[in-house]
């Protein structure tokens, strides 16, 4: 005869298979909330590189602004309303960005994710107004098409129509030997928004990169510097290309801020056709903090 299990007994077993089903529930709810080591560890990996190439403090460039901005302004070649509502929707410029335009002489250029947007407009109307070869005898000019490219029909933030500014002012005054170092460097410059160089400015990124150099040859800036500028602007207007480039060569181990700036910018990597390729290589990164890449618009 089948002896009975206590009362009590019974009743302890049943508590204790109900306290072990919650710490079970518990442990696999903690576990699965969780995140992998591995992801921890791109996510953290990212952010290191991120900075690398967009630092959150931007640069300070010892480029001599001087009182540009105020003389395109009094040209007609900007008009302050128009980009201040193409910049902030009001018609009124934060002193930050006003400080390039009113006249007080500026012997520092700052770049950084907030003006980015602010440098692509501003460079972009010195790069067309000022009277250059590259501008009145290269592709810009070939064709009869001069008017009809992004960065001339494209410019809608002046104060006359784009072909009444284009290459009309003397703003950067270039020797012989300056011009070649222009044309040399324009001609190795590239941007992933198509597949011309700097020597070809028909979008609004190119033109504002042709400026840039113009003005820094001016100033008798090394090669080196100015490849070195232009790629810390083009990392800012096109921000997903350079962090996807850089993890490109992260992979194959090597650092991105030991890479010569001219390879970088070059058509292997900045062209629209070289990014693609880099593109298809590393897929979707979630790349922390990412703000999104310029059109080739006002």
């Amino acid at each position: 005869m089948k002896q009975k299990l206590p009362v009590e007994f019974i009743f302890l077993l049943l508590v204790g298979a109900f306290f072990l089903g919650v710490f079970v529930n518990q442990k696999f709810a903690a576990k699965s909330q969780v995140i992998p080591k591995e992801e921890n560890k791109t996510a953290n990996n990212l952010e290191i590189l991120q900075e690398k190439v967009l630092p959150k403090n931007g640069y300070r460039f010892k480029i001599n602004w001087g009182i540009l901005g105020k003389k395109m302004i009094d040209d007609g070649v900007i008009d302050k309303v128009k980009l201040a509502k193409a910049l902030t929707g009001k018609e009124i410029l934060g002193a930050n960005f006003d400080k390039y335009l009113n006249g007080s002489n500026q012997k520092e250029i700052e770049l950084n994710q907030e003006n980015a947007q602010f440098w692509v407009d501003v460079l972009w109307g010195l790069g067309l107004a000022n009277k250059n070869p590259i501008l009145e005898s290269g592709p810009m000019a070939e064709g009869g098409n001069t008017a009809n490219f992004a960065s001339t029909g494209g410019w809608t933030i002046g104060a006359k129509s784009p072909m009444d500014l284009y290459s009309k002012f003397s703003y950067i005054t270039l020797s012989e030997s300056q011009q070649k170092i222009v044309a040399e460097i324009a001609g190795n410059i590239y941007r992933p928004c198509c597949g011309n160089s700097t020597a070809f400015p028909d979008c609004n990124h190119g033109m504002a990169a042709l400026g840039l150099i113009e003005l820094m040859v001016a100033q008798n800036k090394s090669k080196e510097e100015i490849y070195k500028t232009v790629l810390a602007f083009n990392s800012y207007w096109f921000p997903q290309t350079y962090l996807d480039i850089a993890y490109h060569f992260q992979k194959s181990g090597r650092d991105y801020n030991k890479i010569p700036p001219q390879e970088l910018l070059s058509k292997t990597f900045s062209s629209a056709m070289g990014y693609a390729v880099v593109r298809k290589e590393v897929g979707n990164l979630p790349w922390p903090l990412l703000q999104g890449g310029g059109s080739c618009g006002a």
